[in-house]
């Protein structure tokens, strides 16, 4: 189950007067006040009946094809958007929890599937409990009713004929790629977020991290990182212990790297087994180890004639198999073979930089020329990192446009393409000079420079301009409306701040990887990644 959560600005709706107001029973879907929990941002161009057909299809009941949820427009618009709030009744919820297969803690401690027949025999559950269900969840459950929203017998976009539909066709995506739906993010609520970070980073004090508080306002995926993160700062200590007084002491022999050596391939099966262990406990803990998967529902990009599964008796898009085997090879493959091609022919050119360096280093001798020999490897692996980004993007377009009927077959299919790219990419060079031009000093500087450069990059993009991004848009819109505080804008301005927040991802494999390949080479290393987890 991915957590529908991004890194946007913290603001959102005041938790005061926003509590939904239920019966005893969660079997009526009357009487609750609005609660917002997922915002939609329409172009200012759309037409009007559009808009009406859009609204009418997420009202409507299951059964008629719509998603039967809330949405109302927030009130004091102002700017070039249309922006609707979207909610859900506390029975729909449940409905929705049962249909994604969410898995939560049974009366006798198991975890089990939830289903609404037996909600009263579920840990934590009341009728009058809005936190049986964590914030990411009920999020969560919204997004996904979104995205089953497909045209049934429409063939265009109400008012906009060049938006074509047809039966199974997503109708999310359809506006999507013709410009109509700008933005669709879930809403930040102020005093959860408040809490959170008041017990995560506000307090300086030194302890774990609160994981079970974060996967409930972010979800698994959020939380999963952060584990990682945690539990291998701490797995990095014994490996920096070591390898810095390595580097220190400068030992000529060579028992000393056959020492480290044995002891990284030690420290690294531990570590692995022992996240394996602590990363199924997470899952079990958090409802997503256990989640049933018989029965996965078609991706929202998937796409094709409207047909009936024989397996759950549902329509559902139907794709020929052949011509998803077909455009994976022959375009995705060869598309993968050139840039792998591309990525050798870039690291040919670095070393021939990296010889034309150190001849003008032998025969100058110089400070500048000594400087010069560590360019080439700096500036190619600044060369690296931009030609994963770009191919990042290629690749999940490419995915994208084979036409997977399952999340997760998209999402093997995307890791494979990246990981056999990446793993070329960034280690190829270092394979060629430990066994074909068996320089261990270039080895040595080539990890060192792919390293310490990917980390200020990583650093710089992931923390330090996000950061300065938000603290700017602040300052702007203080400035604009003359205020001392966000906390006193207005709902319009606080919905619009955080709509305008870009997201920042960052990559949880690559912490890992990196310095599992680099730790062997470069005993400083250790020290240096320990810090840079730190500053993360």
């Amino acid at each position: 189950r991915p957590a529908w959560r991004d890194e946007r600005l913290s603001v959102g709706l005041p938790e005061s007067g926003m509590k939904m107001k239920r019966l005893s029973s969660v079997s009526e879907d009357i009487e609750f006040t609005f609660t917002p929990l997922v915002v939609l941002e329409l172009a200012k161009d759309t037409n009007d009946k559009a808009i009406e057909w859009f609204t009418q299809r997420i009202k409507e009941k299951k059964h008629l094809g719509g998603a039967h949820l809330k949405i109302k427009p927030l009130d004091d618009q102002a700017g070039n958007s249309q922006v609707y709030l979207l909610g859900a009744s506390w029975r729909r919820l449940l409905v929705g929890a049962e249909a994604l297969g969410l898995v939560k803690e049974y009366q006798d401690g198991t975890m089990r599937a939830f289903t609404y027949q037996n909600k009263e025999d579920y840990k934590y559950f009341s009728g009058d409990s809005y936190d049986f269900l964590t914030m990411a969840e009920r999020q969560y459950i919204i997004k996904r009713e979104l995205e089953n929203l497909r045209a049934i017998n429409e063939t265009m976009v109400p008012g906009h004929p060049q938006a074509k539909l047809y039966p199974g066709k997503s109708i999310i995506r359809r506006l999507q790629t013709s410009g109509l739906l700008l933005q669709l993010y879930p809403l930040h609520n102020k005093t959860e977020l408040e809490k959170l970070s008041t017990i995560w980073y506000k307090r300086f004090h030194v302890a774990l991290q609160p994981l079970n508080d974060i996967d409930k306002y972010f979800g698994q995926n959020i939380a999963l990182y952060f584990a990682f993160l945690e539990y291998f700062t701490i797995a990095l200590f014994p490996m920096a212990l070591i390898g810095v007084p390595y580097y220190i002491f400068a030992w000529e022999d060579y028992d000393k790297y056959i020492i480290f050596a044995t002891f990284n391939l030690l420290w690294s099966t531990i570590v692995l087994e022992v996240w394996k262990r602590w990363c199924a406990k997470l899952s079990y803990n958090w409802g997503t180890l256990l989640m049933k998967r018989k029965f996965e529902e078609p991706r929202p990009g998937f796409h094709g004639q409207l047909g009936l599964n024989p397996a759950t008796g549902r329509k559902e898009p139907t794709y020929p198999n052949y011509k998803r085997l077909l455009r994976i090879y022959l375009i995705s493959v060869p598309f993968v073979c050139l840039s792998i091609y591309i990525s050798i022919f870039v690291m040919m050119i670095y070393f021939l930089m990296e010889d034309l360096a150190i001849a003008y280093n032998n025969e100058v001798q110089s400070f500048f020329s000594s400087i010069l020999i560590f360019c080439p490897s700096i500036f190619y692996a600044v060369v690296i990192e931009v030609m994963n980004r770009i191919y990042k993007y290629a690749a999940e377009w490419l995915t994208s446009w084979e036409n997977h009927r399952l999340e997760s077959s998209y999402q093997n299919h995307l890791v494979l393409k990246v990981l056999v790219f990446n793993f070329i990419n960034c280690f190829a060079s270092l394979f060629y000079i430990a066994f074909v031009l068996q320089d261990m000093k270039l080895l040595r500087q080539n990890l060192a420079a792919l390293l310490i450069t990917s980390q200020i990059l990583n650093q710089f993009m992931e923390s330090v301009f996000p950061y300065w991004l938000q603290k700017h848009r602040i300052r702007k819109i203080k400035k604009k409306l003359r205020i001392s505080s966000i906390e006193k804008l207005p709902l319009a301005d606080q919905i619009q701040m955080q709509g305008e927040m870009g997201q920042y991802l960052v990559r949880i494999c690559h912490n890992y990887k990196v310095v599992q390949s680099f730790i062997n080479g470069h005993q400083i290393l250790n020290g240096f990644y320990l810090w840079a987890n730190f500053n993360c």
